[in-house]
C-alpha cells in the first residue's frame, strides 16, 4: 500500500467515525459532548501530521472520498482554529489548481470566520434554531449571500436554511 493510498484510507475511516459520533456534539450528555471533543481533537492532530507530510489531501492524489473526509475533518476542528486556518490557506490552493471544491472552501471559510468570532461570507454556518427556523451567523454582506453562494457552487439560501427547518 503507497502512503497516499494509507492516508486515503485513514481519512474515509475518521470521516466514517466522525459521521456516526456527530450526534454526540449537540447531545444533553456531557460525557458525549467529551467523547466528542476527544474524537474531533484526535481527528485534527492527525489531520495536521497528513498536512505536514502531503499538503491538502487532493482529489487526484487522495480521490474524492479522501479529499472530502480531509474536508470533514478540518471542518469539525473547531478547538484547533490553527488546523482550520491551515486547512483553509491549502484548501485554497486546491481549488485554484482544481484539487479541491470550491464549495468545500467555502465552508471551512464561514466556520474559521465563525470560530474567529467575524462574520461569514457564504451563510453556511447556523448559529441555532428560533421558532423551528434555522438562524445563521451574522453575513457580511447579506444582501449579496446568494450571489457569493453561486460563484462557488452552493445552492441559494433559501433552500440551503429549509433543510434545517423544523416547522
Amino acid at each position: 500500500m503507497t502512503p497516499e493510498s494509507q492516508t486515503a484510507s485513514d481519512l474515509v475511516a475518521m470521516a466514517a467515525e466522525d459521521h456516526r459520533s456527530s450526534h454526540w456534539a449537540n447531545s444533553a450528555d456531557h460525557e458525549d459532548q467529551l467523547a466528542w471533543r476527544r474524537l474531533t481533537a484526535r481527528h485534527g492532530d492527525m489531520l495536521e501530521r497528513i498536512m505536514d507530510e502531503h499538503g491538502w489531501p487532493s482529489l487526484t492524489r487522495f480521490g474524492e472520498e479522501a479529499a472530502r473526509g480531509a474536508w470533514l475533518i478540518a471542518q469539525h476542528a473547531d478547538r484547533q482554529l490553527h488546523v482550520q486556518r491551515r486547512a483553509l490557506r491549502l484548501i485554497d490552493q486546491a481549488v485554484k489548481s482544481g484539487e479541491a471544491h470550491p464549495r468545500d472552501a467555502a465552508f471551512l471559510r464561514d466556520r474559521t470566520l465563525v470560530n474567529e468570532g467575524r462574520k461569514q461570507i457564504y451563510g453556511t454556518q447556523i448559529a441555532g434554531m428560533r421558532d423551528g427556523r434555522p438562524v445563521p451567523w451574522p453575513c457580511q454582506e447579506p444582501e449579496r449571500v446568494d450571489e457569493l453562494r453561486d460563484e462557488v457552487g452552493l445552492e441559494p439560501f433559501a433552500v440551503y436554511i429549509e433543510r434545517y427547518a423544523t416547522s
